[in-house]
């Protein structure tokens, strides 16, 4: 197993150093030899090796493999729902393995929107209180919640589903809805997880259509997925195979 990379005192200034660097080149997710390992009984399951991945701000990026690739991990990792077992995670230039649980909370509230493919939606609460849930967690008054929240379902085009509950929208007006929630806060990176994979092929290319929208409005794109066809729709793709990046290339 891989050691960790630590941060002794000697090492902070330039690790802080790099930082501020990469904030300066306009670098939003930067790892360096990142590592996941599990432990089952007696054998190291190694999800991902030694991966390093660098993306920049506005680009729009699908991560592909087959099951069992490390993709997953490896979306979990950069949207800070799990920690590395070794290397360097840099997300806006700050350094993740440096961070409290606030900031990490912080972190996945403020600067990632989140996209699954099971929508995972408050099956009693209407789409707009669906989508204001990031604002209530962050602490923001009534008013000013639902007028954000009114205008990030104006965004996806369901202004008129507003008061809808899940059980009353379609497959893809549900994963609209759980668009508009992870564009809520503004978030630098979107990150979106098989996001077309309960959806028929019409619906997903119409949430593929918004993804592409929205890339084209500045958002930062993270899409991770097994299928071909919808890795096509960004412009770069990333394809992990063991754990590793096997090849990155530029499609557009």
């Amino acid at each position: 197993m891989p050691v960790a990379v630590t941060t002794k005192k000697e090492d902070k200034a330039e690790l802080l150093k790099r930082g501020e660097q990469l904030k300066r080149d306009g670098i939003v997710i930067r790892t360096y030899g990142l590592w996941k390992t599990y432990i089952m009984g007696d054998q190291e399951i190694h999800a991902v090796c030694g991966c390093d991945l660098e993306i920049k701000r506005g680009e729009y990026v699908a991560i592909m493999g087959p099951s069992g690739s490390g993709k997953s991990t490896l979306m979990n990792l950069i949207g800070c729902l799990d920690t590395p077992s070794a290397g360097l995670y840099y997300i806006n230039g700050n350094l993740v393995s440096e961070m409290s649980d606030d900031d990490l909370a912080r972190i996945r509230n403020k600067e990632i929107g989140f996209v699954f493919q099971t929508f995972n939606l408050l099956p009693r609460a209407t789409s707009l209180h669906n989508v204001e849930l990031p604002l209530i967690y962050a602490g923001m008054g009534a008013d000013a919640r639902i007028a954000k929240a009114k205008l990030a379902m104006k965004s996806v085009d369901l202004e008129e589903r507003m008061y809808h509950k899940p059980s009353e929208l379609s497959g893809g007006q549900r994963q609209r809805v759980a668009v508009a929630r992870a564009l809520v806060n503004n978030p630098s990176i979107l990150l979106a997880d098989e996001p077309t994979g309960n959806l028929d092929t019409a619906t997903g290319n119409e949430i593929m259509g918004l993804f592409e929208r929205l890339h084209q409005q500045g958002n930062t794109i993270i899409l991770v997925t097994h299928e071909h066809d919808i890795a096509l729709h960004a412009w770069r793709v990333v394809h992990i195979r063991d754990g590793k990046v096997e090849r990155d290339e530029k499609i557009r």
